[in-house]
């Protein structure tokens, strides 16, 4: 997990699932575990609004559009206003209330 962005009103968590690179690095042999599939990692990222106590996690499709943000700041280096602003439009998918941060 990386921290992104922390402000007083937001922060933006990349969570990156950490699985081994090699087949000998695994805890154990997939050959010997029933019924076991290896799954691609996905990767996301957690929005949290601050002000609300909510946060959205996204994934999938969701993730590699606000990648290409993320992207797309690195490029340009956005003002912080013009990053809450961004970040408030994805805080109405805020549902789930924040528990432990």
């Amino acid at each position: 997990m990386q921290t992104l962005y922390d402000s007083d009103t937001f922060a933006v968590l990349h969570i990156r699932p950490d699985l081994p690179t090699m087949a000998g690095e695994l805890s154990a042999p997939t050959d010997k575990l029933p019924n076991t599939q290896m799954q691609m990692p996905r990767h996301g990222f957690e929005i949290v609004d601050k002000r609300s106590g909510k946060e959205v996690y996204l994934d999938g499709s969701w993730a590699e559009m606000f990648q290409k943000v993320i992207l797309a700041w690195q490029l340009q280096t956005p003002t912080q206003e013009e990053v809450e602003s961004m970040l408030d439009s994805y805080a109405g998918l805020a549902q789930n209330p924040v528990l432990v941060h």
